[in-house]
């Protein structure tokens, strides 16, 4: 099991846009194999830092979700969503291995 952890650097006058990014996401991850956990945005602290977290059986099934997402019409839409809006600045990608009770 292996899962990503997505730190977003988001323009803070945008988000109702990084929301609906956000929102576009979430059904497109389980679309394709993955538990997304959620989209964390800027509540107190940083007004400019947003979190994603999800999770994949294996890093070949997140690997495959990647090639899959690069070719599908409403991931493409999102990506488009998200470089028409510019509500994303830069993000950085790593991944963790859960540990649960």
């Amino acid at each position: 099991m292996v899962t990503c952890y997505l730190r977003y650097v988001i323009d803070p006058f945008k988000l109702k846009e990084c929301e609906r990014y956000g929102k576009l996401w979430i059904p497109l991850v389980e679309k394709f194999g993955g538990k997304h956990h959620g989209y964390f945005l800027p509540s107190e602290g940083a007004n400019n830092i947003a979190l994603a977290l999800f999770t994949f059986p294996s890093l070949a099934l997140y690997e495959e979700y990647r090639t899959q997402s690069n070719q599908d019409p409403e991931c493409l839409a999102a990506f488009k969503y998200a470089e028409d809006t510019r509500c994303i600045v830069s993000y950085e990608r790593s991944f963790f291995r859960p540990v649960f009770n």
